[in-house]
């Protein structure tokens, strides 16, 4: 189910360049955030961040790894739906937005436990009749595993995720490569703040001690997410929480799209059997788009991914 609709801009046909572009270049949404601190089952908290127009419909957005809810790519989302008239609500994962969680645990590829949290809380406001999900990167994956794995709130009526990391492991080693030398190192340096802020608050709970030895996601993942969170090593987390194997049993409409010069992801991140197994998958691979990238130019200034977000939304009512 290759697609071609997505056209990059002259000089735009780079994976790299895609990736790199909006993050440095372009302009954030004007919306203006009201946000709310909710409560976790586990006696930690979320921050959400609200952008309402007063409808009945809303889109949950989530962010991807080392992200928030303030990244040009969310903000933008959120612009773009309400612009169309829904609700929209960007939440952070724990530790996300600018203030470290209460417990040693924070987030993962596999929390699922926290969007549902988002979700029930979204539920309880009374107002909305219907949910759509809409996560990038390692949200794309948290959102397919929670569609797949987990109990569905019955609002839940459509999910979007874009450039999803299906296969965790196959991502991991595509960030080993050397092309990718420099993302590796952002996330790490991004990462090890983390560790440095949760250190200050329970020292004795972990250390950063000889972090300069940390190069990839597998040392990284070793080290602190799979002890953690209860995996035995970096591989049991990739296996149990890669979205790929919960595909066929997503049971709303869910457009999955992956650019196919993605550095983040190699092949075994292109779930197209699974898709073609499941009439509810719709899954697009436009030849370019980067990661979180497919730049647009336009008066509207919507991104391809955000004009296929609305006409999903709306293919779907």
């Amino acid at each position: 189910m290759k697609d071609s609709q997505y056209y990059p801009p002259f000089l735009f046909g780079n994976g790299h360049i895609q990736t790199i572009y909006p993050a440095l270049f372009r302009k954030s949404a004007s919306l203006v955030y009201t946000r709310e601190r909710i409560k976790t089952p586990d006696n930690d908290f979320l921050d959400l961040d609200w952008s309402m127009t007063g409808s009945s419909r809303l889109t949950i957005i989530s962010h991807g790894l080392e992200g928030n809810t303030t990244r040009t790519y969310i903000k933008a989302m959120a612009q773009a739906v309400n612009d169309d008239g829904w609700d929209a609500l960007a939440w952070n994962y724990r530790s996300c937005s600018g203030e470290p969680n209460r417990l040693l645990r924070s987030y993962h590829n596999g929390a699922t436990d926290d969007l549902a949290c988002v979700i029930d809380h979204a539920r309880e406001k009374g107002k909305y009749n219907e949910i759509a999900l809409v996560g990038f990167s390692l949200g794309g994956n948290l959102t397919l595993v929670h569609l797949g794995r987990d109990r569905v709130d019955p609002l839940v009526k459509r999910a979007i995720a874009f450039s999803v990391p299906c296969n965790l492991e196959a991502s991991a080693r595509a960030l080993t490569k050397p092309s990718n030398k420099l993302y590796m190192k952002r996330f790490l340096v991004l990462l090890h703040q983390k560790i440095k802020d949760k250190m200050a608050i329970m020292p004795h709970a972990l250390n950063d001690v000889g972090y300069d030895k940390i190069k990839t996601f597998k040392d990284f993942d070793d080290r602190y997410t799979a002890p953690i969170h209860g995996f035995k090593d970096a591989r049991d987390y990739w296996e149990k929480c890669s979205s790929r194997q919960f595909i066929p049993a997503i049971k709303i409409p869910c457009l999955i799209i992956n650019a196919l010069d993605d550095p983040f992801l190699p092949r075994k991140c292109f779930p197209v059997a699974e898709a073609d197994a499941n009439p509810n998958i719709t899954l697009k691979m436009p030849k370019s788009g980067g990661h979180v990238g497919f730049v647009s130019f336009n008066k509207k200034n919507l991104y391809w991914s955000e004009q296929q977000t609305i006409s999903f939304l709306n293919h779907h009512l």
